[in-house]
């Protein structure tokens, strides 16, 4: 016996949304003046049942017509849920709302005390601390400093606290007019990104540090490669203080992109040196180079072109023999940048795919370690400043960071956060609520220079006063004074270390002199070569195989 087939029950809605268009029409029809809401609602949600029912592309839709549409509204509001209402002060996701408050409370020059104690649990693994002194001393200015390129022409003194590189295409106009009027106003630099110098960068006139991708944007040919007439151009003006060639970034490193042509505005081609509406290609590698000898040959002439400014480069480390063949070639040639700056794997502003995001790149603390140690094991480390940039928001975050090696800091999403960046997660998708990651002349337009400029400018000064009072206490007097000694970090509920203790901090010289006892300079090292980035030979056959 064949059996009965009923009208499911998830139809209800659609089925009483029917009815209910029904009824409404036939009233509207035996009722003088009755109203037109009723018919549109239920015709609405009539119309909307029916696409769900006779659409293929969503099965829950299908399953659910129009009540699947209200799991698609809730699915879309999750993350800003469990950010307002479900996450704890201090969970991190990927900033806590006590890293975001303290952002916020400092940029608008507004009370940052807390009462009652911390919220932290001081007695969980990985908290960490910095040790006070008995005899604290007293000090009263914050402008902390650090010569770079000491030995070009033109050196810069740099602040300890920076902006770090966020293009303008990813930031809307009025994000970078406000970023630089507060970096002109407390003396520090803003990275350009490698989006270029464009004319929100120049019209505040603050310090620049101009970052040149793989794309040469600002200083390229029509084919994509490096152009040194437009190069000399822009990094003779004053307003350019260092040049930063970036080999990868923290937020997707070893990925290129593509920036479609519906996206490349008049401005953003004025300030890239392209066409406008045609697609702009960054490549995953470099034209100009492709041996670590040519990179430092690059870096070099890009010195003598800026007129002797300090010339470095930015990276995230992956492969530990490509940075280890880069200072071979320090060693072999002579030839050095004037400062490094580490990028963690911990992200930033860029979009980039999950893997990227989550398990792609070396986090900060290993990676400056890396760098910090192999420049030391080579006696180079007092002729290269190194910076450093990782989800840096607070004093503490800068204090520990120089601790472990760095001699100044980069922030991008703190910065973002002063000016009014609530962490709704759309930097990719042009709908920025708060206006600073979007191209929308409608939501970008909204965000108050003047007002925005000086909330920077706050976030800042107070963090670097906040900074000079941890080193009063811990009685130092300037950061680069800072070592691992004084960072302390809790590894089980009885047990403490100290950084000096937790992580290996080689010697002078010690891997010129050989063995350093650490695997990855005693396994790598010896093998890498100033003439190529290729792997090993040993590694080279070990890929061959399956027995690793």
């Amino acid at each position: 016996m064949a059996k009965t087939r009923t009208v499911p029950f998830r139809y209800t809605v659609y089925i009483l949304s029917v009815a209910g268009l029904l009824i409404s029409l036939l009233a509207g029809f035996l009722l003088e003046g009755w109203a037109i809401a009723l018919p549109l609602l239920f015709g609405g949600l009539t119309a909307l049942g029916t696409w769900d029912l006779f659409q293929r592309k969503h099965t829950v839709s299908r399953n659910y017509p129009i009540l699947a549409h209200f799991r698609y509204f809730l699915e879309s509001i999750g993350p800003e849920i469990r950010q307002y209402f479900i996450q704890s002060d201090t969970e991190e996701r990927p900033f806590s709302r006590e890293q975001r408050t303290i952002v916020y409370q400092r940029a608008k020059n507004i009370l940052d005390k807390r009462p009652f104690g911390s919220q932290l649990s001081m007695y969980d693994e990985k908290f960490e601390w910095i040790n006070h002194s008995l005899m604290p001393v007293a000090l009263t200015d914050s402008d902390f400093r650090i010569v770079i390129g000491k030995h070009c022409a033109k050196p810069y003194n740099a602040s300890v606290f920076n902006i770090s590189a966020m293009s303008f295409g990813s930031l809307s106009a009025n994000a970078i007019l406000s970023l630089n009027t507060g970096a002109k106003m407390g003396g520090f630099y803003h990275d350009t990104g490698e989006g270029s110098i464009s004319r929100y960068h120049r019209e505040p006139g603050g310090d620049l540090v101009w970052e040149i991708g793989s794309g040469y944007f600002g200083c390229r040919h029509k084919d994509g490669t490096f152009n040194e007439d437009m190069f000399a151009q822009n990094a003779t003006t004053d307003q350019v203080k260092m040049i930063e060639v970036k080999l990868s970034q923290g937020a997707k490193p070893g990925h290129g992109g593509i920036l479609p042509g519906e996206k490349v505005t008049t401005e953003i081609a004025e300030a890239r040196g392209v066409k406008p509406g045609e697609d702009v290609v960054s490549p995953a590698s470099h034209s100009a180079f492709s041996t670590p000898i040519e990179l430092l040959e690059f870096l070099e002439r890009l010195r003598e072109l800026s007129g002797g400014k300090p010339v470095g480069f930015k990276l995230a480390i992956g492969h530990p023999w490509e940075w280890f063949a880069i200072v071979k070639a320090m060693l072999e040639t002579g030839k050095k940048p004037d400062f490094i700056v580490v990028d963690g794997g911990e992200g930033g502003t860029g979009a980039a795919p999950l893997e990227f995001i989550n398990r792609l790149g070396t986090p900060m603390k290993e990676a400056l370690l890396l760098v910090h140690n192999t420049l030391v094991g080579t006696n180079l480390r007092e002729d290269i400043a190194i910076g450093a940039a990782g989800k840096i928001t607070s004093a503490f975050n800068v204090a520990r960071t120089l601790a472990m090696g760095a001699d100044w800091c980069n922030a991008a999403r703190g910065y973002m956060f002063s000016l009014g960046c609530i962490q709704a997660l759309n930097c990719h998708t042009g709908k920025c609520p708060s206006g600073v990651a979007t191209q929308d002349p409608r939501r970008s337009e909204k965000l108050d220079v003047r007002n925005k400029s000086q909330r920077v400018y706050n976030y800042h000064r107070n963090t670097l006063d906040a900074l000079m009072n941890l080193l009063a206490a811990s009685g130092l007097r300037h950061p680069s004074e800072l070592g691992p000694e004084h960072i302390i970090r809790r590894t089980s509920r009885t047990e403490i270390h100290s950084y000096m203790d937790l992580y290996p901090f080689l010697e002078p010289g010690a891997l010129l002199k050989g063995k350093t006892g650490e695997r990855v300079f005693d396994i790598y090292w010896p093998d890498a070569t100033a003439y190529s980035f290729d792997p090993p030979e040993f590694i080279r056959e070990l890929r061959k195989t399956k027995l690793q």
